[in-house]
């Protein structure tokens, strides 16, 4: 099936995928802090889910096949939200930089980015090919569904 990218597909199923290979591969390397962190300086409290890191770092690569490169500002932009000031306007904050720039070194250490000559980060022949596979993937997990399921039938 040539011809599928991670364009073509669903971007909540990629991200999943992708960090579940994240995890499963074990080539990111998770700092030690990332357990205690806030994401963002306008949430009270740090991530729910123990895996929070692998799921950044899948979208992050999932930014960097569509629009590349980027730098930690535009990461922090991205996942930027609104800060409500109690009594006055909210605004837009920009999420910590910290956790981005620890996010793209550990995706750096795993070669699957790498810096761009004019600045940011690019994805890696490594990084693009892992993400076309499971981008594959994950069409022919959806076509045996359907061939599982069989058509469907509206009834009137």
């Amino acid at each position: 099936m040539p011809g599928v990218t991670v364009k073509d597909i669903d971007q909540h199923a990629v991200v999943k995928h992708v960090a579940v290979f994240l995890k499963k591969t074990g080539k990111l390397k998770v700092p030690e802090q990332m357990d205690i962190i806030k994401i963002v300086k306008f949430k009270e409290i740090s991530p729910y889910n123990p895996d929070w890191f692998f799921i950044r770092c899948a979208s992050i690569l999932r930014h960097l096949y569509h629009r590349s490169p980027a730098s930690v500002g535009y990461t922090t932009k991205i996942y930027g939200g609104r800060k409500r000031n109690v009594l006055h306007p909210s605004h837009f904050c920009r999420s910590a930089d910290g956790c981005a720039r620890k996010a793209l070194q550990a995706l750096e250490h795993a070669r699957l980015i790498e810096k761009h000559p004019d600045g940011g980060r690019k994805l890696t022949s490594i990084g693009q090919r892992d993400l076309d596979r499971i981008a594959n993937q994950i069409v022919v997990k959806q076509r045996e569904t359907r061939k599982e399921t069989g058509p469907i039938v509206i009834s009137k």
